[in-house]
Formats: structure tokens, sequence, C-alpha cells
């Protein structure tokens, strides 16, 4: 199995940061439909290869990811010395060097399990920054049994809603984030497909529907969703004739059953067997059943790569809900090059484009709106400085603002501006905000193209310098640098005679670049 270039500069990445910090435990970020099974399978082989008495143990929350992670690793190992601990699967084995298991299933039986050396938790959002729950109490079992127990997390949505970044807080399980790709660049590779976002008719009145730690109260949310969803379903209709697999996020198992009615399409919950939810998604994944209603299922460990048409019928204050929602319909299809997104929910006027997300603070998220318009002719989703529909070709007239910045536009908030490079310069630059050094990179192209510069803070503390970090590390590998001085000056020297890239992707935010690609001949 060969692998992808980003998903090789992941792992080594993961070992860059394992050798560089002797403590703690890193959150790897990845893009729904990045291929993290194929990642965790070929670090595990590596990992079993390298150090033979390595005991490794898989875990996440569901069944079908627990299918998805042990079939990539079969295809990847044949022979690999694997057992499976999950009920849902119907094994429970524990005698291998490694365990392939569901939190659900082995939570209660750390002792039975015993030494363990790493840990790889898949979609590890789901892990709070206290220390309470199934996975931090089992995960603190286990390090009771081996204090030197490392965990490897792996998400596309690196925080929780009313608590923050992963890593964040005194009580948080993860100290580090690993960031090595991102959505606009595996977008611009091709590896991911693009969403397209229309502006609905309709949209789901949320006013008044009162809120519970940060989030809508769901029994609220659900009565507020099920007024409006007669409208929806004519509107899905037919905005989807074209469409051959449309998945609809609702508010709730009332509200899906009856948008599944609507449609006459099927739906699936918390409360379908396992059978007949097995036998729902593959009439849906084969194209027997073109509408799939879910209430909360789906969000996660769901892989329908043909997927053309995700409905948001159900609004979230979580913007990693949101991404997660959304993220659904990014892997790359058979028969179109991108996924329509119809948002009754205003998720993405909410929220804003995918690939520019904030975060929730641990306080929770602030209300605003994005800078969303909706284009006359086509009623694409774009943001208020687009001039000119992608979609249909409309144009907009200018309406000129002395401080007016250019914002990112749709649902994916890409679309870049590329240069040819000729040089790049590195130097160290103080930043006038916080008297702290940092990396300038200048990319140079034709003389009549503009000069990008690029900052990378890799002296500052959180999320902004872990980053950067993370990116100097990738930049590196990829200019065939040698080994990294631990001055910044000494980086300079070092990058300064390195390989400069072909081409990079970036985007102007105001006198500002913003630079979300490189691209190595």
């Amino acid at each position: 199995m060969k692998l992808r270039p980003y998903q090789r500069a992941t792992i080594d990445a993961i070992y860059a940061w394992f050798a560089a910090n002797v403590s703690g435990h890193p959150v790897v970020v990845l893009p729904t439909g990045a291929g993290k099974s194929i990642i965790v399978a070929c670090l595990i082989q590596e990992a079993l290869q390298n150090w033979p008495d390595t005991r490794i143990l898989m875990l996440t929350h569901v069944k079908e990811l627990l299918e998805q992670n042990h079939e990539k690793m079969i295809e990847l190992w044949p022979d690999a010395p694997i057992g499976i601990f999950s009920a849902g699967m119907r094994q429970k084995v524990l005698t291998e060097p490694i365990t392939f298991a569901g939190i659900q299933s082995i939570h209660r039986h750390p002792e039975k399990l015993g030494h363990c050396d790493l840990i790889i938790i898949d979609e590890c959002h789901l892990l709070n920054n206290k220390e309470e729950g199934k996975y931090r109490e089992f995960i603190a079992a286990l390090e009771r049994i081996n204090p030197s127990l490392r965990v490897i997390g792996l998400t596309a949505t690196p925080y929780r809603l009313g608590q923050g970044y992963l890593h964040e807080g005194d009580k948080a399980l993860f100290t580090d984030i690993i960031e090595p790709t991102s959505i606009e660049q595996l977008v611009h590779d091709k590896y991911l497909a693009p969403l397209r976002s229309k502006h609905t008719n309709r949209a789901i009145d949320v006013a008044g529907v009162g809120k519970v730690a940060g989030e809508y109260k769901s029994n609220e949310l659900e009565k507020a969703a099920m007024k409006s969803s007669k409208g929806m379903a004519v509107e899905i209709l037919e905005r989807t004739q074209n469409c051959k697999s449309v998945l609809v996020f609702c508010a709730g198992v009332a509200a899906a059953i009856e948008m599944s009615e609507l449609l006459n399409g099927e739906c699936v919950h918390d409360g379908t067997s396992k059978t007949e939810r097995e036998e729902k998604l593959t009439r849906f994944k084969t194209f027997k059943n073109k509408y799939l209603t879910n209430a909360n299922i789906l969000t996660t460990g769901f892989n329908h790569p043909d997927l053309d048409c995700i409905v948001l019928a159900r609004p979230t204050m979580s913007p990693g809900l949101y991404v997660q929602m959304a993220g659904r319909g990014m892997r790359i299809k058979s028969h179109i090059e991108h996924c329509l997104v119809l948002d009754f929910a205003g998720s993405v006027s909410q929220h804003g484009p995918v690939t520019q997300v904030i975060p929730p603070s641990k306080k929770g998220n602030k209300p605003g709106d994005a800078p969303i318009k909706t284009c006359p002719e086509c009623m694409e989703l774009l943001h208020l400085s687009v001039m000119t529909c992608p979609a249909c070709g409309y144009k907009f007239q200018p309406a000129v603002k002395a401080d007016q910045k250019l914002h990112d536009e749709d649902i994916m908030g890409i679309a870049p501006l590329e240069l040819n490079l000729t040089a790049w310069t590195w130097a160290t630059h103080k930043s006038a905000q916080s008297g702290k050094e940092m990396l300038k990179i200048k990319y140079y192209g034709g003389l009549s193209d503009p000069t990008v510069i690029e900052y990378l803070p890799v002296t500052h503390d959180g999320y902004a310098g872990d980053k950067a970090r993370g990116l100097l590390a990738i930049i590196a590998n990829k200019a065939n640098a040698p080994s990294l001085p631990d001055t910044l000056d000494g980086v300079v020297d070092v990058m300064n005679f390195a390989k400069y890239p072909a081409q990079i992707q970036f985007k102007r935010d105001g006198k500002f670049f913003r630079v979300i690609g490189r691209s190595w001949q």
C-alpha cells in the first residue's frame, strides 16, 4: 500500500514530535477523508517492526470505525498480530501485541489488558479535559500499570464546545497538537472533494430555543425544526433531483423519522437495531435508496465517498459538529467533483467556511454571523468579498469601502491564488505586539508578481506556536533540509540554502497574505 505524501509526512511528524518530547500526548489533526485508518495502520506496523516488544491499543467509540481501522490494518499487513475486543464484533481477544477495541467494551477491563505502551484514539475530540468519563478513567488505570504509557489522539476537530482546544486546561490529557496538512491543501491536491453550499428558501427558526452547556436544548430544538419539516422536504426533493445519494442530519429521532417519510427514504438512529442499520446503510451506499435521514449517529465513522448531497436540518452551536457533518461529503466521488450542502440550519452563516471555523473558547462560542451573501442567480452561498460567483459567473456590483478586507468564500472558503516561485528568503522578525521573535519567509515569483510574506510564530505559546513549529518541521522535511538547529538564526541559515517550493497557494487578507499550500517538484 503506497502512502500519499501527506500521509507519510504525518507519520514522520509524529516520530519527530516524540523524539523532541520525552513526555506528553499529542493530538494529530487530519481532515475528514484524509485516510486516518491507513496512517494508523502504517504507524502500528512500523512500531511493531522497529520495537517488537511494543504493545499497542487502538481505541474508538463505534463499531464502524473499529471495522474500518481493522480492515486497513489487515490490508496493509495481512499477518498482523492483532486481536479485537468488541462486543459489537463478537470478539474479545487480548493476547496479541496489537488490540483494536471499542471503549464501551474494554473500559471496565484495564487489568485484563495489562501493560500497554501506546494508545491510539480515533475521534479523540470525544474526550473531555476533565479526569472523568470512560476514556479518562480507563487510561488512568493503564497509566498506573505503565507510567510511561503514551497516547496519540486523532481527529478532524481538536476542540469541544464549552471546553476549547483538547490540549488546554490543567486536567487535559493531551499536551500538544500536530497539524500536518489542511483541508485547503488536500482539496488543491485533489485528495478531497470540495463542498458547494446553497442558500435555502426555508430556514429553521431557533428563536426562543433554550441552551444548556452552550448547545441548544435537544427537545426544544427538535420541536423548532419539525415546524419546518414539510417545507424543507419539498425543497430537498426539488434541489436534489440530479443527486444520487442524499444524507440528512436531523435534530432528533422524531424529526428524522418524519423527514424520512416525507422524502420516501429511510432513517437510522440510536434506537435502530444493528442488523437493520447495516441493511439500510448498505442500501444507501449501493444507491438502492436515495435519501437517508439520521439523528446524531452518522457524524463520525460513516464512510460513503459517493455521497453527493448533505442536508443540514440540525442547527448547532458546536463548530466541531458542523465540521464533522459537512466533512462526510468531502471524499472523492466517482460521478461528480463536489458535494452539495443544503443548509436549512444556518450553520454556514453562523460558523463560516469549514476551513476557517473559529474553535470554541472555554466559555463557549460567542454568537455572531459570518460575512455571507447569496448569489441571486444560482443561490450559491458566498462570502461578502466575492465579486464573481464561481458557480454561475454572476457579477456583483462593487461596494467600495475604505477598510474593506478580502474574506474567504462559501462553505469551503478556498479560492487561492497561485505563485510560481523563483526564490525564497528566511529571516528573523520581532513581533511589534508581543515582542517575541518569529520566522519570516518571503516567497518571490516573477517581476510582476507580489512578494508573499509568511510569518511562523515558532516561539509563541499555545496553539499558534504549536502549529507554527509543526509547520516548520514539515517545510524543512519537504525542502530536504538537514536537522534544524535550536536557534532561530541557525534555522534561518539552514533554510536559506534549502530547496524552495516550485509553487505556493495563498490568499490575501487585507494587506497580509496567508499561505495555504506549498508544492515541491
